[in-house]
């Protein structure tokens, strides 16, 4: 037999939603933060790129314009012919933009630019490029404008956009780390106040072993008690039993080695020993069994029917019925008790949930349930209405002879 300490904190719908809202709410802020902050360091930026580009653009134009002013004046007497007026202008250095030249009535000289110019702006967006216009206060060699185009800073912008965003996720996901932590600090005295309370109820389960089993044998010596009395003193006995096992089963975590077990036969002899319990709420019991091999530990099977079983006497009341049923490697329990209320159905096998307060309970039962249909691969399956009882069926799988 092995001992395994569990240390996960199975939450509450409720407890799970709280810690939800919480990183929504912080990881929300975070994001409308980092978009705003992203937004105003990108437009900045663009500005600043913008103003940058403009500034060396029109200041390229007036160098260039200073160039025809130097050749013009250098012909001031002999002329210029168009030809080589033209010429000189299509060979006249202009880096890295390209350059058009344009007389007073807008009309063409030479350029290099073949979209058609917005003389009233003078730095504007058009077609992924950005053109700047220069016009100058003389004409010579019959130019008056002078217009700037160029094809980098729409990717430059782009490359910025692109590089804000990833820094931007990039942070996202630091935050959304931090987050995960903030919210395992949180969880921290959860865990403390879980870990307390399982230490006070394996300190108080321990001390309850030797008296639970001193009134068992007890009660089977008495003589001359009355049947009623007698049969009542054995049903909270061994309710008390029953109690004792599922707490020191989830507590401990026993394992014992699996085999081979008609389980209807587990079933009857579960039944018949908590016959008193069923009898002294007058409860009708229908058997429907049919031979089931089931590859189990027996202590296994003892805790998966008794907590079924206990669930169904506990939230039934006086003269309902219990129907428990195995056939083709279903196990199905029904009762016809007071039901669960459809919010609260998603949070009954966690760990110290109680469906109704008012009928006691640690709480373990249904979480023992769940636990061994996790440890067994068994599919477990809930069908209940408020005021119509519950029915819990329990698919297990084939055994290796019937594969």
């Amino acid at each position: 037999m092995t001992i395994l300490k569990e240390r996960v904190i199975v939450l509450t719908s409720y407890e799970r939603k709280s810690i939800l809202r919480f990183l929504t709410l912080y990881l929300g802020s975070v994001f409308v933060l980092l978009a705003i902050i992203g937004y105003l360091f990108f437009e900045n930026n663009k500005a600043s790129m913008k103003s940058t580009m403009k500034f060396e653009m029109m200041y390229k134009s007036r160098m260039l314009f200073s160039e025809i002013v130097l050749e013009a004046m250098l012909h001031v007497n002999g002329g210029m012919t168009i030809k080589k007026r033209d010429t000189f202008l299509k060979h006249l250095k202009h880096c890295r933009f390209d350059v058009g030249y344009y007389d007073e009535d807008g009309k063409v000289i030479i350029s290099g630019i073949s979209e058609k110019v917005k003389f009233d702006h003078d730095f504007y967006r058009e077609n992924d490029h950005y053109f700047a216009v220069t016009k100058n206060k003389s004409v010579h060699l019959g130019v008056k404008y002078i217009v700037l185009k160029e094809s980098e800073l729409i990717g430059q912008i782009q490359a910025l956009r692109l590089k804000i965003i990833g820094y931007l996720i990039l942070s996202f996901i630091l935050m959304g780390v931090v987050g995960y932590f903030l919210g395992r600090l949180f969880l921290k005295p959860v865990r403390e106040q879980i870990e307390s309370l399982d230490r006070f109820i394996a300190d108080t389960t321990h001390e309850l072993n030797t008296p639970i089993s001193a009134i068992l044998m007890t009660t089977q010596s008495f003589k001359g008690v009355e049947d009623k009395k007698m049969k009542r003193l054995e049903a909270s006995a061994k309710r008390l039993s029953v109690m004792y096992s599922s707490l020191t089963y989830r507590l401990e975590g026993k394992t014992d080695p699996s085999e081979l077990l008609c389980f209807s036969g587990i079933v009857e002899e579960r039944v018949e020993y908590v016959r008193e319990l069923i009898d002294s709420k007058r409860l009708h019991i229908i058997l429907d069994l049919e031979p089931m091999q089931v590859f189990i530990s027996r202590d296994s099977a003892y805790r998966l029917i008794d907590n079924l079983l206990s669930n169904a006497i506990k939230y039934s009341d006086v003269g309902d019925s219990i129907f428990i049923s195995t056939k083709n490697h279903l196990l199905t329990v029904r009762d016809t008790g007071i039901g669960i209320d459809k919010n609260v159905q998603e949070d009954i096998f966690k760990r110290y949930n109680r469906a109704n307060e008012e009928r006691g309970g640690f709480g373990l039962g249904l979480n023992i349930v769940l636990s061994i249909c996790k440890q067994y691969k068994i599919k477990i399956n809930l069908q209940s209405k408020k005021g119509e009882g519950s029915t819990f069926m329990l698919t297990f799988p084939k055994t290796k002879k019937e594969k």
